[in-house]
């Protein structure tokens, strides 16, 4: 979870965001920034209403993987959608099929509502976002660290 992302426009988000995943998991910054690119080519992963969730399958990817990003400035992120100030990153090995597609679903059905989404940008700090994080689809983020 990072409570407070400082980015000018999309690409500083999915470069800054490639930098934090592959720092965590051991990876190369690069080979995920191209995933998230070659995904964005094929649209905007902006869910509207804020909200944004680009992700992608990475065969060095050993399981799903979660990031969530608050933004300090809402940004264009692609499409007729409103900025966004709310970036879900997510990553799953390349072999991953129903898995990924729970998470991805679980998410967006979590976020439809819009408060879980108020939750989120009313958290004070990095552990309160953990803790809604945590709550918004327990089956799908429970082997996720915050």
């Amino acid at each position: 979870v990072i409570a407070s992302l400082q980015a000018a426009d999309k690409e500083q988000v999915l470069d800054q965001l490639s930098a934090r995943a592959a720092s965590l998991l051991g990876l190369d910054a690069g080979c995920i920034r191209e995933a998230l690119a070659a995904r964005e080519r094929l649209g905007s992963t902006s869910l509207g209403r804020g909200i944004a969730m680009p992700h992608a399958r990475l065969a060095s990817v050993e399981r799903v993987f979660l990031l969530l990003a608050r933004l300090d400035r809402p940004i264009e992120f692609g499409g007729d959608d409103p900025p966004v100030d709310l970036v879900f990153l997510l990553l799953a090995p390349q072999a991953a099929g129903c898995e990924y597609l729970h998470m991805l679903a679980a998410l967006a059905k979590s976020l439809r509502d819009g408060t879980t989404a108020c939750r989120l940008r009313a958290a004070k700090d990095q552990a309160e976002l953990g803790r809604v994080l945590a709550g918004m689809a327990p089956a799908a983020t429970r082997r996720i660290p915050v």
